[in-house]
């Protein structure tokens, strides 16, 4: 999620876990967020750089504060540093419900949002909630739910036990909201040529 300042089309933006181990969850997370470091992207102690531009990291902000504003808890960041450069800080969401701007809008940036399901289909009806459809992927220890659930999901591509990533052997690409096509793997390669007809009779 982090990777590139949160900067990244395919990282991870509305984390949705399932009530049992929700609370345990969050606590890791928490305390592995706030070993980040922001600073200089440069400095080789630096895990979080700058946002692209100014508009950008105040939209992120904006998010940030309609997300808290509507009840989520912000447990850490959520500041606009008063600092040179476009930084914003890693930013820890819960209690994020699908009302909510950062479960609704896309937050490109170092900002992570805790979603609470019910159970394995809240989660699946939750994360096809959404006008995006570019990555999604699925942790469990049930290969035989991950193999269903990974066909339901409504995404270009998805990862069980891993992160989204790119393949150059594979093909990319979202749907709905998150284009049409794909890029790298045949089916990308043919992107980039004019198939021709040629009909004798």
């Amino acid at each position: 999620r982090i990777i590139n300042a949160g900067q990244s089309c395919i990282a991870a933006k509305r984390i949705i876990v399932e009530a049992e181990i929700y609370d345990h969850f969050v606590e890791l997370l928490l305390n592995r967020l706030k070993k980040l470091q922001m600073g200089d992207p440069l400095q080789p102690s630096t895990d979080i750089g700058p946002i692209a531009r100014k508009d950008l990291q105040l939209n992120l902000h904006r998010q940030v504060e309609d997300t808290v504003a509507a009840g989520a808890k912000c447990l850490l960041g959520g500041e606009l540093p008063d600092t040179d450069g476009f930084f914003y800080p890693v930013t820890l969401l819960t209690e994020v419900t699908p009302t909510m701007c950062a479960f609704r809008e896309e937050t490109f940036g170092p900002i992570m949002a805790v979603i609470k399901a019910e159970d394995h289909e809240h989660a699946l009806e939750m994360a096809n909630d959404t006008e995006y459809g570019l990555g999604a992927s699925i942790w469990t220890k049930n290969a035989e739910l991950a193999s269903h659930l990974a066909m339901q999901l409504q995404s270009g591509q998805v990862a069980i036990n891993g992160i989204v990533k790119t393949d150059p052997r594979l093909p990319s690409g979202g749907i709905k909201g998150s284009g049409f096509g794909r890029e790298l793997g045949p089916h990308g390669i043919h992107e980039f040529v004019n198939a021709k007809q040629v009909w004798i009779k």
